[in-house]
């Protein structure tokens, strides 16, 4: 399929490569994996060509901003990475828009940081990568609290999807994986962290204070979708301190949009569909993490929904979505 539309592909600038490097991948690849997270002109364009992905929206990569224990660092950090997505909008305009990398340290700061690259720069919203660390390597900030209510304020003023991504459990919170560090990382632990907040968010009454807000996690919602009949039906007898009005499936239905981030999984694609419907999924590769081949070539393929349907998924959806000025 020409024309494919992705958004969650990750670019980095030299304060948060490193950060990376432990999820990665082989770390025999971390030359090739550095080239290509660092560039925003050549070879990534050239790759989009050639699997048919015609336009990108950029991110920074994580943890990013998030794993940053000093606010100030974290707000000049946030600040270098966005101005650096805005360079490479401003030479390839045709193909590319960015989200704000935000500095989640200080709420104020992300409002402000949010606002101007959406107001000045044409942000189109925002990647956050999961929960924020600050002060301290022990703290693990998530954004359902009330003192982040004001930055979600400014979320729904501006009208911007707040994209939620993956990080990392840090090590002193992470004693389940004590002697499996491999599934501290994308190949389970990632969905459980994302998952975990997102569901916070919509127990959290977050929705009812501000209805127009729409949350975008990838991965084929981070098992969300599977689960999301159960987790209604138990919460009849687990409703304790939550604080939504309605049930946490209808929050999750209504306020959160699907990706197929690194998830090239017929089986999964069906259960997804089924669950959130077509108009609420979109087409994502996750690149560098995963290769923009590979995602092409499983979601060209896929004969899970119709031909119309598969350019809703991949193109259309993300151009409503985003207001992209594309033909």
């Amino acid at each position: 399929m020409k024309g494919k539309v992705a958004f969650e592909e990750h670019m980095a600038i030299s304060e948060t490569l490193e950060n990376t490097k432990a999820f990665a991948g082989d770390s025999g690849k971390w030359d090739e994996f550095t080239r290509q997270i660092l560039d925003m002109d050549d070879e990534r364009l050239e790759i989009m060509d050639k699997t048919g992905i015609e336009f990108s929206i950029l991110s920074n990569n994580a943890p990013g901003v998030q794993g940053i224990l000093d606010t100030d660092e974290a707000i000049n950090t946030a600040k270098k990475a966005n101005d650096a997505m805005a360079a490479a909008v401003q030479r390839h305009p045709d193909r590319y828009a960015a989200f704000a990398a935000l500095p989640m340290q200080d709420p104020d700061a992300a409002s402000a940081e949010l606002t101007r690259c959406v107001k000045e720069m044409g942000f189109k919203g925002a990647m956050v990568n999961g929960f924020t660390q600050k002060d301290v390597p022990d703290s693990a900030i998530y954004y359902d609290i009330p003192e982040y209510r004001s930055f979600w304020a400014t979320v729904s003023e501006l009208d911007v999807p707040f994209y939620l991504h993956p990080r990392m459990q840090i090590p002193s919170r992470a004693q389940n994986y004590e002697g499996h560090p491999w599934l501290k990382s994308a190949p389970w632990g990632f969905a459980v962290e994302t998952s975990i907040h997102s569901l916070r968010l919509c127990g959290s009454g977050l929705f009812d204070d501000y209805p127009n807000l729409e949350i975008v996690i990838g991965h084929l919602g981070e098992h969300i979708p599977y689960d999301l009949w159960r987790i209604d039906a138990r919460m009849r007898f687990s409703r304790r301190e939550y604080r939504g009005n309605k049930p946490l499936g209808e929050y999750f239905l209504d306020h959160f949009k699907i990706t197929t981030s690194g998830n090239f999984s017929d089986p999964a694609f069906r259960c997804c569909v089924e669950v959130v419907g077509v108009d609420r999924m979109f087409f994502c590769a996750d690149y560098p993490f995963e290769k923009m081949e590979d995602a092409a070539d499983w979601y060209d393929a896929t004969g899970v929904v119709s031909e119309e349907d598969k350019l809703k998924i991949g193109r259309t959806n993300a151009i409503k979505l985003f207001d992209l000025d594309l033909d």
